[in-house]
């Protein structure tokens, strides 16, 4: 099975409450990872928080996303 991210919360600062296609939910702070041109525009907060699920994981306006094994692998447990 593939790994899909089903649904997405905002919580705070740079953390995401994700829940994916195995029935597990976890929190994932995206601080660290807005490196590169593309992540520049999510470090504004309001610009971040305005995300959506898109081809099985978080998309932003701007096209950056994260693979959701890359969001599943940081994520803490919720």
């Amino acid at each position: 099975m593939f790994l899909e991210v089903i649904k997405a919360e905002y919580i705070d600062g740079y953390r995401l409450r994700l829940f994916f296609n195995n029935g597990e939910v976890r929190i994932a702070d995206l601080g660290s990872s807005l490196v590169g041109e593309v992540f520049e525009p999510l470090r504004n907060i309001d610009f971040f928080k305005r995300f959506c699920i898109k081809f099985n994981t978080v998309e932003w306006e701007n096209g950056a996303d994260f693979a959701p094994e890359y969001l599943y692998e940081i994520g803490k447990a919720a």
